[in-house]
Order: structure tokens, then sequence, then C-alpha cells
């Protein structure tokens, strides 16, 4: 299992990625009063067949051929469900996929969210040609990070750069401490 949901985050992202999507759409919204956490990524990737949808939370199938399992999708599910929480998949081949995780916030089970300002970075930093929006919510304020802006006013100058990875971690960092003030769950 993993040890913090942004874990999880990176890696339902990384498939994402490898699906072939040119737009990855992360949100994550921690409402407190309401007691929830509720965690999306969903991009524009080849899609899975009805096939891949009904067995992709199954921890003996995986499309990959390197390995005979795939775990990620399972235990990112079990998390959110073992907090009495929701996890649903949409799909469709050449669409897109969907995926929502709901916590409760106060579950003695929930993990953590974790270092999601470094999973970001790291996403965005390590696929170059994929576009990622990332809206981080807390208690009814937000702010949204979209890297087609960002490319926009570099143009063309890449994330990976030192200055430029580094004004990426720093716009993270700030904005989250602006939106949550600092607030760990």
């Amino acid at each position: 299992m993993m040890t913090e949901l942004s874990l999880n985050v990176l890696d339902v992202a990384e498939n994402s990625a490898k699906a072939g999507a040119a737009l990855i759409q992360i949100a994550v919204a921690a409402d407190p009063d309401a007691d929830r956490l509720t965690i999306s990524i969903a991009d524009d990737g080849c899609g899975m067949t009805k096939e891949q949808l009904a067995r992709v939370t199954d921890p003996f199938f995986t499309s990959r051929t390197t390995r005979k399992v795939g775990l990620g999708v399972p235990f990112f599910k079990y998390a959110a469900e073992c907090t009495g929480g929701t996890f649903s998949i949409e799909s469709e081949p050449g669409k897109g996929t969907l995926v929502t995780a709901v916590f409760v916030m106060s579950h003695i089970d929930r993990m953590p969210l974790g270092d999601i300002n470094a999973t970001i970075h790291t996403l965005i930093t390590c696929h170059p040609d994929t576009d990622f929006v990332y809206t981080y919510s807390y208690s009814g304020k937000s702010f949204t990070l979209d890297t087609r802006q960002f490319r926009e006013i570099l143009g063309g100058v890449p994330f990976d750069l030192p200055d430029v990875s580094a004004f990426i971690a720093d716009y993270l960092s700030e904005n989250k401490l602006e939106t949550d003030g600092g607030a760990e769950y």
C-alpha cells in the first residue's frame, strides 16, 4: 500500500501519461466541514474498453507486459473505501478516463494527503509534452495551475530548466499555503 494519497495521484497520472494523454486534469478538494476529501484525475488519453474498465480494480489485471500485477488503482480504491468513502472510474476508448476517489477526512484509516506539491511538480517537469491543469481547494478557497498558460508566457522554454522548475515549485507552495493556511491532513 502507498503511504500517502499524493503517491496514488502520481501513479494514476503516470497511467494517464502512458495512455497518451495530452491533457491531465487533477483536482484535490478538501472540505473539513463536510468531512470529505475528493481527488479526481481526468485525462484525454486512449481510454479503456468496457472489458478493461471492468477489470481495472483487480490487482491481478494489468495491461503491462513487464509484470503480471497492477496494484496502483486497486490500492487507491481500497484507500478510499476503507474510510467509508467511494471510488469510481469512467472511461471510453478514444476519449479518456476519469478517476474519482472520495475519502472521509476524519476516518482513522485515511492516509495523509502527503506532499501533493512535489507530486504535481514532478509530473509537470517529467512530462514536458503533457499539459496539466491542477486545482487545489480547501474550505471553499482554491487556486489553479494550468501549464498551457505557463507555456504561453514562457514561449517554448522547458519546464525542467532549474529556474523554471524552481518557479513552479514556489508557485505551488505559495498558492497552497494561501489557500489552506498550512493545514495538514
